[in-house]
């Protein structure tokens, strides 16, 4: 699987917020919404969601 610079653009914002990657991703739905909730009860949590999210799609 080859990585584009988009890619690489949204999983550094994944990893500094969470939810800024996954809203670049799949836009305001249910995994932006799960992926703020993750992140607001901790931030690890978040970073695993929006890099599962990321390299799924």
């Amino acid at each position: 699987m080859a990585f584009t610079g988009s890619d690489i653009c949204k999983i550094l914002l994944a990893i500094l917020l969470p939810p800024l990657g996954v809203f670049f991703e799949r836009g305001c739905g249910a995994d932006f919404l799960i992926n703020i909730l993750l992140t607001c009860l901790g931030y690890i949590p978040g970073i695993i969601h929006a890099l599962y999210i990321i390299l799924k799609y």
